[in-house]
């Protein structure tokens, strides 16, 4: 119970941190493919930030998971944000080196992230909350993989949009 208190108390500081380096970094961007997918993820970590926040000081004064906690965010939408840049040419600028940084670090963020919510998943003996870290896991998973694509977008924004409407139009 202690070490997934304290386990949780590292999840709040943590999408806390990465808030502020995503909202810093939306700030910097000037690809605006980037600065969309930084700013929509700062979004989604401030939604976690506030749930497991309520979490914390349930859990706290229950000492037990708490019976009602919201079991859901909402679907994360970073997903889209590369695609709705395709006919705009500010989108079509390739990143910096700052900004390749940036992403690059970022992906460091969600891996830890996603390992961290894996592994107090696979330690929850309680259904709901096994359930709670593994959704929390697979919205961190979302961010790795949409910024890994974002990364590759911004070494090479044309060929990832020839990619993009390539498999538009396959119908795969």
């Amino acid at each position: 119970m202690d070490k997934r208190m304290n386990a949780l108390a590292f999840a709040l500081e943590n999408e806390e941190k990465e808030r502020e380096f995503y909202l810093a970094h939306a700030r910097k961007t000037k690809n605006m493919a980037g600065k969309n997918m930084f700013k929509q993820i700062a979004d989604e970590e401030k939604e976690h930030y506030e749930m497991l926040k309520k979490l914390h000081v349930k859990w706290e004064q229950q000492k037990k998971w708490p019976a009602s906690v919201p079991l859901k965010v909402k679907k994360s939408a970073v997903g889209g944000v590369l695609q709705s840049m395709s006919g705009k040419k500010s989108a079509r600028i390739t990143g910096t080196e700052d900004e390749l940084k940036a992403v690059r670090t970022a992906i460091d963020f969600e891996a830890r992230g996603v390992a961290l919510y894996s592994k107090l998943g696979k330690e929850s003996t309680d259904p709901k909350e096994k359930a709670f870290f593994n959704m929390l896991s697979g919205v961190e998973r979302e961010h790795l993989l949409s910024l890994k694509e974002t990364e590759e977008f911004l070494m090479d924004p044309a060929t990832w949009y020839q990619h993009m409407e390539k498999s538009g139009l396959d119908g795969a």
